[in-house]
């Protein structure tokens, strides 16, 4: 059943339903005067009449009166009673107008809440109904609607949002698993030693995707990723992250070096750094020209630890710096930025690090290169010790 013509239906019964009321309560109070009227009319008794003629008064008798009398009360009882029949007859006319028009004035609400709810798609969930007027029950019933549509609108963007995420940090270690089998499938001198070093590689990146895949699920449900606290070599996951990214910066003619003071040891997840550092290195490979050279690092600064990857890409405008860690960010293509990504990346590079209670930051110069550092606290130093003890 369509909108109109269910409110219509209501209309119309609520119209009877108005008409009825109103034409009772006139005909209750028409009855009530007419009745009385009457009564009054009837209870008079005349006991002498005096009519003035030409010739003089005329002084009619006491019967003669209470006949002229009640002749005189039939006629008007009469006439009293055709104009409370027309009466009932325009009031009812008159109830039935405005209980249509009360009533069209009363649901004229409800259609457009309605029409605005019929045309809400689940792909913009955006708009509102915004009803105005009074603070009565139906604005405040528009308002719930609202309230309601603001909740689904935030559930369905999280959703896009996770199915985003999913897809691009999925991509990565599924990157480097067809890169290392392809390279290694293509070489036919490829000896024992290298097929074992690509199940390696392998064998980690599907570890880091089973990761992701849990990480992903509880983001879904909290908001949140999920961060284990162990102690971690730093310098030994810039080395892994490195080895894992070799194959591929080399299909793609780039240099990847790698360097990484020992000892750098934090309190953090390791395959959510992991992750992070894969996320800087493949937009690394990403950007970078052939013939081009990727440096990763690790080093200690005072209590802290830091993790970067440098590249020679075409670099971020100053203006742009202060909006690369933010969410669906792309860049500008016209500086080699792919607008096909999700712009998710170092938005979780980002997460990764506030998680640990340290930062992202980034240095970067167009035409030259940029360099995405993770800042962590690093664990004391008598920790440190007893750990690589």
């Amino acid at each position: 059943m369509t909108a109109p013509s269910w409110t219509g239906s209501i209309r119309f019964r609520l119209t009877i339903v108005t008409s009825f009321l109103t034409f009772g309560l006139a005909g209750l109070v028409i009855g009530v005067i007419y009745f009385g009227l009457r009564h009054s009319v009837e209870s008079q008794r005349v006991s002498a009449l005096v009519v003035q003629i030409p010739g003089g008064p005329v002084l009619i008798k006491p019967d003669q009166a209470q006949l002229i009398q009640a002749q005189v009360n039939a006629q008007t009882l009469d006439s009293l009673q055709r104009y409370t029949f027309v009466a009932l007859l325009v009031v009812f006319v008159l109830s039935a107008i405005v209980g249509w028009f009360v009533s069209g004035r009363m649901l004229r609400p409800i259609g457009r809440i309605t029409e605005t709810v019929r045309e809400i798609q689940a792909s913009d969930l955006s708009r509102r109904i915004a009803l105005g007027g009074p603070d009565d029950e139906l604005r405040r019933l528009a308002g719930t609607f609202d309230d309601l549509l603001a909740r689904v609108d935030e559930a369905f963007e999280g959703q896009r949002q996770f199915i985003h995420e999913a897809s691009h940090e999925l991509r990565n270690p599924l990157a480097v698993i067809r890169t290392n089998l392809e390279v290694t499938l293509a070489d036919p001198e490829a000896t024992v030693e290298d097929l074992r070093h690509t199940v390696e590689v392998i064998g980690r990146s599907t570890e880091r995707m089973s990761r992701l895949v849990d990480d992903l699920l509880v983001y879904a449900r909290k908001g949140t990723l999920s961060i284990d606290r162990d102690p971690v070599d730093v310098g030994a996951l810039v080395a892994e992250a490195a080895e894992e990214f070799a194959v591929s910066a080399d299909v793609a003619g780039i240099h990847l070096a790698e360097e990484a003071t020992p000892g750098l040891w934090i309190l953090g997840d390791r395959l959510a750094l992991r992750q992070a550092l894969g996320n800087l290195l493949a937009n690394a490979v990403r950007y970078t020209p052939a013939g081009g050279a990727i440096r990763v690092r690790a080093g200690r600064e005072g209590a802290w630890i830091w993790m970067s990857v440098e590249d020679q890409g075409p670099g971020i405008a100053p203006e742009q710096q202060e909006l690369v860690f933010q969410r669906f960010w792309r860049g500008d293509p016209r500086e080699g930025r792919e607008q096909g990504r999700s712009g998710l990346g170092l938005t979780i590079v980002q997460q990764i690090a506030e998680a640990h209670g340290g930062e992202a930051k980034l240095a970067s110069v167009v035409g030259e290169g940029s360099a995405f550092a993770i800042w962590i606290p690093a664990l004391p130093p008598p920790a440190a010790a007893t750990i690589a003890d």
